[in-house]
């Protein structure tokens, strides 16, 4: 018995792979159930994203465990065969594969490093798998724990507290600017992707308000009706500049959309309050002359990268204290983890022993002839001493070193010293039945 995950990412496979691989939540069900079906498969669950799809399963024995998996993601209907995606897998076992959910988890594994999505998205594929009754006593304390470690990461380290994106530099800047955005009105000038992007950091930081405007107004009734915000027509954006404390311009406009001279004229009927300006166009849109002008603060993509820049590597100092974290968790998991081999081990030797000492008091019983009760107890307790005090020793060590190195070694000895392999195999069928 083990634990495994074969997967695949946004660092190992191509978005085309990625995208034919995904498994919907409307498929996810069925995909658990074929999964399972497996014989070799104990437990299973499918986490399935935009950036990875990985298994990650409990299975009876290793390397067969392994191409199990392999051979349910290469019959899904995709249409591509296991020598199509065999070079995009990776494969972990053991504390490696721990390891490998912890990172995902705690989002280092991560395109971006302390993003905060990849948690809910790995809580979903559990109430997924919970849901379908597909995992069990291992999986679940599994994701249970890296549930646990992603919090504790985020709570011991600031690994997602600088932004590492663009946009979302330019919402922290205006944070630092005016302190707290709650009452605050927000003016897009352009409605692509980083737009998009930007109104969403705006809207999830509280800003009151939010007019889009585009050359193309559908576009900008569009994404407007996307953050409940206002469209304004293209003509009309000088003038709305007046109502909003922030303005950003993601236009792909050859030149100067805004120029000093039309700035003094809206401060004066803002009446001097703040402006400001992010200028995330290329080339720039906003002419850097009117960061002269009292109560106006502008800064271009070149001030947000290199705050983006500085936080990266923040957070990459910061992911160095997550591994920490993590190498500690993975130690305790792995004790549990190990005697859960133990346990059923002790049991089952346990059981071989008293049923051979009941085997031979039968046969001795019948040739003592008639026994008093006295006799019989005094008999029981002699060959149960011998028992207990055999199995003392063998007892202890696998106690003791089932959490060490030699652990696997020992347990499989133990298991081919004994014979044991049946009677712990009959155990493990009827708990399934149970």
């Amino acid at each position: 018995m083990n634990i495994v995950i074969v997967g695949l990412n946004h660092r190992t496979a191509s978005l085309d792979i990625r995208e034919r691989l995904s498994i919907s939540e409307e498929k996810m069900g069925d995909a658990l159930y074929k999964l399972t079906s497996d014989d070799m498969i104990e437990e299973g669950l499918i986490l399935s994203t935009c950036n990875r799809v990985e298994v990650c399963a409990v299975v009876k024995e290793t390397h067969r465990g392994f191409n199990a998996i392999k051979n349910f993601l290469a019959t899904q209907d995709t249409g591509l065969s296991l020598e199509a995606i065999a070079p995009s897998l990776y494969i972990h076992s053991s504390s490696k594969a721990i390891e490998h959910l912890y990172r995902v988890a705690s989002s280092l594994d991560s395109m971006i490093v302390g993003e905060p999505q990849i948690l809910g998205q790995l809580k979903d594929a559990f109430d997924h798998a919970i849901l379908h009754k597909t995992t069990g006593i291992i999986l679940n304390k599994a994701f249970k724990k890296a549930i646990s470690v992603a919090k504790r990461v985020r709570t011991e380290t600031k690994i997602a507290e600088s932004a590492v994106s663009i946009s979302f530099a330019a919402v922290e800047l205006a944070k630092k600017i005016f302190g707290n955005l709650n009452k605050k009105s927000v003016l897009l000038i352009g409605a692509g992707q980083m737009a998009e992007l930007a109104a969403r950091h705006f809207v999830g930081n509280g800003v009151q308000s939010i007019t889009i405007t585009n050359r193309s107004y559908e576009r900008a009734v569009d994404l407007a009706s996307s953050f409940n915000g206002s469209p304004v027509k293209f003509e009309d954006f000088p003038s709305q500049m007046v109502k909003s404390d922030i303005v950003l311009c993601s236009s792909g406009a050859p030149h100067y959309l805004i120029n000093a001279e039309m700035i003094k004229e809206v401060i004066a009927l803002r009446k001097n309050r703040p402006i400001f300006f992010i200028d995330i166009s290329v080339p720039r849109n906003i002419d850097p002359e009117i960061n002269i002008l009292d109560n106006v603060f502008l800064y271009d993509i070149d001030d947000l990268q290199h705050s983006v820049e500085t936080n990266i590597e923040s957070r990459k100092k910061e992911a160095l204290k997550a591994e920490e974290i993590i190498t500690e968790e993975i130690v305790t998991f792995a004790h549990w983890f190990k005697s859960l081999d133990a346990v059923p081990m002790i049991v089952a030797l346990k059981d071989r022993a008293e049923a051979i000492r009941q085997t031979e008091l039968e046969k001795i019983s019948g040739k003592l002839g008639d026994l008093t009760e006295s006799q019989k107890k005094a008999l029981d307790g002699l060959t149960a001493s011998i028992v207990n005090k055999l199995l003392h020793s063998p007892l202890t060590v696998l106690k003791k070193e089932v959490n060490s190195t030699n652990g696997n070694m020992i347990l499989e000895t133990t298991r081919k010293l004994f014979e044991l392999e049946e009677l712990l195999s009959q155990t493990q069928e009827e708990k399934k039945k149970g």
